[in-house]
């Protein structure tokens, strides 16, 4: 069935604008795949594909919102609308 997207909190959404617009240098641990990654980089936009979030850092990667485990010291688990 694929790997369906869970929209993530709006709090936790504003969380992430905040840090693109002060331009803040953020370490990012997330899921690919079955991997956990990290990167540490600036959000410097977002975009919606097929009515999945994306965040994009500075080097051109693209994170899906719902695979952020933690940004910084912000853990969107602990975050509600």
């Amino acid at each position: 069935m694929g790997d369906i997207y869970k929209t993530v909190s709006c709090q936790f959404y504003d969380e992430l604008e905040a840090l693109a617009v002060k331009k803040i240098k953020s370490t990012i641990f997330y899921m690919d795949n079955e991997n956990e990654k990290s990167i540490e980089d600036i959000i410097v936009d977002f975009k919606t594909k097929n009515k999945e979030e994306f965040l994009i850092l500075g080097n051109g990667t693209q994170i899906r919102l719902d695979k952020i485990i933690k940004i910084n010291e912000i853990t969107p688990s602990n975050m509600k609308c």
